[in-house]
């Protein structure tokens, strides 16, 4: 597909970018001959500031899939900690022959903070409250999987929106694919813009929105971030706008329930939902590798 040099998030995404990316995902899920061969030799560096399960690990079988060399850096033990500046750190990184670097971290912005200190590509598995853009790739080829198309569907996202990087990027996928997307939370942690972030709609009512819903995404109950920022007790949001019996009851019967992990069972999606049969949760999971793989070809895919 086509080469591009960074990944940093969604914002300026058009349609047929988001297309590429999922039907080269597809691609590959289907099983493609020669993906052992398309990055071999490459090296791809997984810089983790924040702990990761999903991403980092399907990251790391997206670069083995490929033929490529996973390196993990170790942040705590690395000459960061030695007062080592970070376009110091990023060069070095460059001079062993690293092509890509995967980075996450709690700090919005800090992909785009690399990005001119590296001679490679930058990929990012999310920065702070901003932006999480493979996450919303792989979301947008679930709901292409389940769908055939996002025109004129309906998601749903629920929970801490206003702390969730996931909610932008998978917002910003699913709509440039043609769906219609509402946000539902409370008042304070929703995008004060309408529509919000340009593209989506917004709701305080989430029992008005699923009976017109093609699918619900729920969020994880950020308790690290929200009582800190004095927002609304965790408990509270669960209550509001979480997936319990009698929301179930109101969703249609194709709909589809969405998390992007990980999970907190019996907070914001009753513990029964998790793997019920309508549950696209542990899909989701998989369809990650294929487009983690999606990404990391059209980033250093190609002639060096």
């Amino acid at each position: 597909m086509t080469r591009t040099r960074h990944l940093l998030d969604l914002d300026g995404a058009d349609r047929s970018t988001i297309e590429r990316f999922v039907a080269r995902a597809a691609e590959f899920k289907r099983g493609v001959p020669s993906a052992a061969r398309l990055l071999h030799g490459r090296i791809v560096v997984g810089m983790f500031f924040e702990a990761s399960t999903r991403t980092a690990l399907s990251f790391a079988a997206a670069a083995f899939r490929l033929g490529a060399h996973w390196l993990d850096f170790k942040t705590e033990s690395s000459s960061l900690g030695k007062g080592e500046s970070l376009a110091d750190t990023m060069r070095t990184v460059r001079a062993i022959g690293a092509d890509a670097v995967v980075v996450r971290h709690s700090e919005s912005g800090f992909a785009h903070a690399l990005a001119p200190h590296f001679g490679g590509s930058i990929i990012n598995a999310g920065d702070g409250c901003h932006a999480h853009p493979t996450q919303g790739l792989l979301d947008a080829f679930t709901l292409q999987e389940e769908f055939a198309t996002l025109d004129g569907r309906r998601l749903t996202i629920s929970g801490d929106i206003k702390h969730s990087r996931v909610a932008r990027s998978s917002a910003r996928a699913s709509s440039l694919l043609g769906a219609h997307v509402t946000l539902c939370a409370p008042p304070s942690l929703l995008p004060r813009d309408r529509p919000a972030w340009g593209f989506a709609a917004a709701s305080s009512d989430l029992d008005a929105e699923l009976p017109s819903s093609d699918a619900l995404m729920l969020l994880r109950v950020q308790k690290e971030r929200i009582d800190a920022a004095g927002s609304p007790p965790s408990s509270d949001l669960a209550s509001g706008f979480g997936l319990d019996a009698r929301r179930y009851a109101l969703l249609p019967a194709h709909a589809i329930i969405m998390h992007p992990g990980p999970v907190n069972r019996g907070v914001e999606i009753a513990q029964a939902f998790v793997t019920d049969p309508r549950s696209r949760i542990e899909r989701q999971v998989e369809n990650g590798t294929f487009t983690r793989m999606a990404v990391l070809e059209a980033c250093i895919g190609g002639p060096s």
